[in-house]
């Protein structure tokens, strides 16, 4: 059973009037830590994290992975034994925050993915042009690598020895992938769990909001889950 101290990582790009939202929603004494990512925003994301009584990290290179790299090696360095990643734009619900921890707490797991794309997710909440790049990652990993997945959603939940030794590298939108390929080379229990996804509180989404944002993240994907697949078949 997962016992270990939790920190929940949250990018956050210009998401000052979401992230207030999502911060007052998240369960009292769930994690020892919140961390909000500051990824070179020009708002008041920063300010409202450390109203809130987040942990404030800033990372000012701009890029989701450099980012999530970020609030890892800060959670680290607090102690942290399991960290969750959230998306700042209220879209993940706080409530399932308990359900991403359960195949881990049931000893099955040992990285978790939530799935936007179940009976569970708001109507409308992942746009057509997502839904299509999101199926066909999902089907090269499962071709490529044998993990069974339907989505490569950002919420997810991991053990941050394990996250370690994966030895992270992608700065841009492809560090997903990279953390699901690798830890299936390296032979992690992943598994995935539905989830209440949403639509972001406020804004417009900077990836899915957009058929070029969608077809960037694509590219970068694709690029991420083939590249990793040459160097298993190379070293096989």
């Amino acid at each position: 059973m997962v016992t270990e101290k939790v920190a929940i990582v949250i990018p956050a790009l210009n998401e000052e009037a979401a992230l207030h939202r999502l911060l007052a929603e998240l369960p009292p004494n769930f994690a020892q830590w919140v961390i909000v990512v500051d990824n070179g925003s020009t708002d008041a994301t920063a300010a409202v994290a450390q109203r809130s009584g987040a942990i404030v990290a800033s990372e000012p290179l701009r890029g989701y992975g450099r980012a999530c790299l970020k609030g890892f090696k800060t959670a680290c360095s607090l102690g942290a034994e399991v960290v969750i990643f959230m998306d700042g734009d209220g879209s993940d619900d706080p409530a399932d925050l308990p359900t991403m921890l359960g195949p881990m707490r049931e000893g099955r797991a040992d990285f978790v993915i939530g799935s936007r794309v179940s009976e569970r997710a708001e109507r409308g909440a992942v746009p057509p042009q997502a839904r299509l790049g999101n199926w066909l990652v999902s089907r090269l990993i499962h071709i490529l690598y044998g993990v069974p997945l339907h989505d490569i959603g950002s919420f997810r939940a991991v053990r941050c020895s394990l996250l370690a030794a994966l030895e992270m590298s992608e700065m841009t939108y492809g560090w997903p992938v990279e953390m699901v390929v690798k830890a299936a080379r390296a032979h992690y229990r992943i598994v995935e769990v539905p989830i209440h996804y949403r639509h972001r509180s406020h804004g417009r989404s900077k990836v899915a909001g957009t058929i070029a944002g969608s077809m960037k993240a694509a590219f970068y994907m694709v690029r991420t889950t083939l590249r990793y697949a040459g160097t298993m078949r190379t070293h096989a």
